[in-house]
């Protein structure tokens, strides 16, 4: 692949800032709207959005399954919006997908690319359907590409620098982002580790001879602490929560090449020439040389995920790099300025008509059945990284239906309780999508604090409830319920055709549970 030597120091960088500026306010924009369609087709608030609403209200330094920064976002999120409209509730992640494509313009001033460049690396970015999803939802994952590309942006101005103070500065940015990241997704260290042994493998190994290096992990540490600590108090939940998900059947597992073509799909299957171009252009362009390290780290982290059957999408957040590498090598490539315009030209175009036919399958634009007719139309079918039953809705989207019924179903049947009933009376749910619902949805209805053993509501307690008297939500047949309580009566039953298969089963009201919740917490306990 023979290419032109970018321009890395003579590049202006005012344009492309100004550029950038543009196409982020555009995937703003792109983002705000599809949540304002969607909540008006009739997609309600997503049920880890209520877990971390919960969690919000639990300011910690750690939970089970996640760091703290997420709670922290929903938090602030509901003190200055609340959490009834979708695109304020969501505001912050679609802020967050803007500073992604952002920081893509900037990664390809950083590369040596300039304007046309970074534009074709912004557009592709925007069309990879993964981002519009993720950055349309409130949660860690849309800033996870954020902190990872702000550490690959610190790593090239390190490798491409001569001057000690912009050295040190940018060490210091690595340092800052990549703690920030482990107090947002712990995934972080498995980028950590294999951009370090990317570094090792190549020439540009030479940047960690530096004490600026080891100010940097010194930073990692500081900022990282916190929930490090967190996790020694409550020796380390989030370990034995992933060890659990491993030794379940929770997780559909790839191969390498089906979890190869899952990472095609996810990007987008018409964005793969730019980003398969940057893989390419980092490992064997001349032009590329000082950024090497960034193709070997693809192909070790690709490798790791495929080798430990991780979830298809972990890879995310380190695509934005090949496609600012891309955008580079195709902007890049010889030939006449015309023919170069043209390709470039007809690629974005590409790119455009990519946003416009698969959006709704990032963001639902579109009403259930229109949703469900457009799919059949493109013969697209959901495949979730979770294994369950099959579905009308991908889970992304099935799990926005079910917890207004779920909580006008319980709502009723807790007023419906004798005065001196309700007073003694608690909610018990089987995962915390449903005890979050009671907890946000239904705290304006009066109803009761809901406890459950799953994930970070197993470290909250039972908060006292004895099981006196207690409204049940789970799966469990009258039969199973039998040996924990004196009566258990179905009162009702959760049947919303769109939500997933665990969200379908009875309501009970069970009296005299036969041994306390406090005496049988421990069996309680559900890290999956």
């Amino acid at each position: 692949m023979e290419l032109t030597q970018p321009k890395a120091i003579r590049t202006d960088l005012r344009p492309i800032l100004w550029l950038s500026l543009l196409f982020a306010a555009l995937k703003l924009a792109i983002q705000i709207i599809g949540n304002i369609l969607a909540q008006h087709a009739g997609y309600g608030i997503f049920r880890d959005e209520l877990y971390y609403l919960f969690c919000g209200q639990h300011l910690a330094f750690g939970y089970v399954d996640q760091p703290p920064l997420v709670a922290l976002q929903a938090r602030v999120t509901e003190i200055l919006f609340g959490h009834n409209t979708m695109w304020t509730l969501r505001l912050i992640s679609g802020l967050a997908g803007a500073a992604k494509v952002f920081l893509t313009g900037l990664l390809v001033w950083a590369l040596g690319g300039g304007r046309k460049a970074a534009a074709l690396a912004m557009l592709g970015v925007t069309a990879a359907g993964v981002y519009l999803a993720l950055d349309s939802f409130l949660s860690m994952n849309s800033f996870d590409p954020v902190f990872w590309m702000l550490c690959a942006l610190a790593l090239i101005r390190i490798a491409s620098s001569d001057s000690p103070s912009e050295i040190r500065n940018w060490w210091i940015v690595f340092g800052l982002s990549a703690g920030l990241a482990f107090e947002n997704k712990d995934s972080v260290l498995f980028f950590l580790v294999a951009m370090l042994v990317a570094l090792l493998l190549t020439p540009q190994r030479r940047i960690l001879a530096n004490r600026w290096f080891a100010v940097s992990v010194l930073l990692i540490v500081v900022v990282a602490l916190p929930n490090l600590l967190w996790q020694v108090h409550y020796h380390f939940p989030t370990l034995e929560w992933l060890r659990d998900v491993q030794k379940s059947d929770k997780d559909v597992k790839l191969s390498p090449g089906p979890f190869f073509v899952a990472q095609i799909m996810t990007l987008n299957p018409l964005t793969i020439l730019l980003w398969a171009t940057g893989v390419l252009w980092l490992l064997f362009a001349k032009a590329a040389r000082s950024f090497r390290f960034l193709g070997v780290f693809y192909l070790l982290f690709l490798a790791w995920m495929m080798a430990m059957h991780a979830k298809d999408y972990y890879l995310v957040p380190a695509y934005p790099v090949f496609f600012a590498a891309g955008g580079v090598a195709l902007a890049a490539r010889a030939g006449t300025k015309t023919w170069r315009n043209v390709r470039l030209g007809v690629y974005a175009g590409i790119l455009i008509a990519a946003i416009i036919v698969f959006l709704p399958f990032s963001v639902p634009v579109f009403p259930p059945q229109q949703w469900l007719a457009y799919a059949k139309k493109l013969h697209f079918t959901p495949k979730d990284s979770e294994n369950h039953a099959a579905t009308p809705f991908p889970q992304f989207y099935a799990d926005r239906f079910g917890w207004h019924d779920l909580v006008g179903q319980v709502t009723a049947i807790y007023n419906a309780l004798p005065p001196q009933e309700r007073a003694v009376t608690g909610i018990f749910a089987g995962n915390y999508g449903e005890a979050s619902a009671i907890n946000i949805l239904g705290k304006p209805y009066g109803l009761p604090t809901a406890i459950s053993g799953h994930q970070n509501y197993w470290i909250w307690g039972p908060r006292g409830y004895t099981g006196e008297e207690m409204i049940i939500i789970d799966g469990a047949s009258p039969d199973e319920m039998k040996p924990y309580y004196d009566s258990c009566t179905v009162v009702g039953e959760r049947n919303h055709p769109y939500a997933m298969p665990w969200e379908h089963g009875p309501i009970y009201v069970c009296h005299g549970r036969k041994t306390t919740y406090q005496a049988d917490w421990t069996k309680l306990k559900h890290y999956y």
